[in-house]
């Protein structure tokens, strides 16, 4: 998922609505922050949540998930010639194809088995591709305020005796930082996985690794087993 155009699309969508930011948050149950940061492509909504953006709006989920959207700039020399045929043409267009499209991907929720750690993440898969999406991490244990000169977020697949890293976060800011502060600006995104593997995913399947080099060039590892499930 192309965070920044997606960001764009939200942002267009609100002012479209002339909704505030604050109306839009309260809309789906989030803060005006998290809005703001949707819309400036530092964070995205989870996948279900982004999956309500669409049926609200008749945007087709499809496309924001392959990152195939495409913001056009309004002309105004030609929008009263041409809006009538346009908007019946995406009348016809969704009315026929929009439901079928987004009922292509199914949906698993992921959060953490992991008491010191919280999380927000979805799988959405169909036929053809496969999207992970984990966000919202907040850390609980005890060590807040321990300042690390680097830290590094990877998301695993354990399958037997075999373990592949399928997704690193995408947080640039990673040295002298606390966790949480960390945390807060992690994302990890893994696009087009073999869908057989999302619709075989379960509680053994996921682990999020958290290395943390602190002052004393001491590698700590938090291993984050996750849990799957099937949304119903």
């Amino acid at each position: 998922m192309d965070q920044e155009k997606i960001g764009s699309l939200i942002k267009e969508l609100r002012t479209k609505n002339n909704l505030t930011q604050k109306e839009f948050a309260d809309k789906y149950g989030v803060t005006y922050q998290a809005v703001s940061k949707w819309e400036n492509g530092k964070n995205l909504p989870d996948t279900l949540l982004l999956k309500q953006i669409c049926n609200d709006y008749n945007i087709n989920l499809n496309d924001i998930l392959e990152g195939n959207i495409t913001l056009k700039k309004k002309n105004y020399n030609y929008l009263f010639i041409i809006g009538g045929i346009i908007l019946l043409g995406l009348t016809i267009y969704f009315i026929s194809t929009y439901h079928k499209n987004n009922d292509n991907f199914e949906f698993k929720t992921i959060s953490s088995n992991c008491e010191d750690f919280k999380l927000n993440g979805s799988i959405a898969y169909n036929d053809n591709k496969s999207v992970i999406y984990i966000s919202n991490i907040e850390y609980c244990g005890t060590n807040e305020y321990e300042i690390y000169n680097h830290i590094e977020a990877s998301l695993y697949e354990k399958n037997n005796n075999l373990t592949t890293k399928i997704g690193t976060c995408n947080h640039i800011k990673n040295t002298n930082i606390t966790l949480d502060e960390y945390l807060k600006g992690v994302t990890i995104n893994v696009n087009n996985q073999n869908e057989r593997l999302c619709k075989n995913y379960t509680n053994e399947n996921l682990y999020l690794e958290i290395n943390a080099i602190n002052k004393d060039n001491k590698t700590i590892t938090f291993n984050i087993p996750l849990s799957i499930k099937d949304c119903t």
